[in-house]
């Protein structure tokens, strides 16, 4: 009896496992770019301060840099989770800040606090901090099919506005490196399908 392929499933499974091993390939690459851009935040927060101007516009060569910069104006704030320099949680409250040689698009997290009601007693003034990106909520698995909008740099300030407490500093070791085990699920996702395919190719010549 002739054992015949169907050759429409057959091109697609084969498609399918390609896309699979390619992204696994993939994430092996990014991890050694992520390994390198870590050892380059390592090595940030050791160098001096500059003016946050000089690492304008920002890329993450940049990152955990300690900058200084003015904040003219606040026109706002949001909120998100965060974590105090005491270990405590809270709301992370984030100024967005009028400039002037800074440009715009500055924020400044000014510190946590239990509530997530803006504090009154800081309106602008000079900060110190690290600078980070301000997080943009976009699922990661999103970053594969569109384009990342524009970032936004954040400075996480050393000192705090009245009646918040010090955010935690910007850690380098916070930054996941999770690609070899994206890498390796991509792979089992590649040979779990190969499996099934001719398990049921194995059924169907039965």
């Amino acid at each position: 009896m002739t054992r015949r392929v169907p050759v429409v499933a057959t091109i697609l499974v084969l498609f399918a496992v390609a896309a699979m091993i390619g992204l696994g390939v993939w994430q092996l690459q990014r991890r050694h770019e992520k390994e390198a851009l870590l050892a380059l935040y390592a090595a940030n927060i050791a160098r001096l301060p500059v003016a946050v101007s000089a690492l304008l516009p920002l890329d993450d060569a940049g990152l955990f840099r300690a900058v200084s910069a003015d904040c003219g104006q606040v026109t706002g704030w949001t909120t998100a989770a965060g974590h105090a320099a005491d270990g405590r949680t809270g709301w992370s409250h984030i100024a967005a800040c009028r400039t002037g040689a800074e440009g715009p698009g500055l924020h400044v997290d000014m510190g946590v606090s239990p509530s997530p009601e803006a504090p009154k007693g800081w309106t602008g003034g000079p900060v110190r901090g690290r600078i980070v990106w301000l997080p943009d909520g976009q699922p990661l698995i999103a970053h594969l099919f569109t384009a990342r909008a524009p970032r936004t740099p954040l400075i996480v300030s050393d000192g705090a506005a009245p009646g918040l407490t010090p955010t935690a500093p910007p850690d380098p070791e916070s930054v996941p490196n999770n690609h070899l085990a994206y890498a390796v699920q991509w792979f089992l996702f590649a040979g779990v399908a190969l499996v099934i395919y001719a398990v049921a190719l194995r059924r169907r010549w039965r």
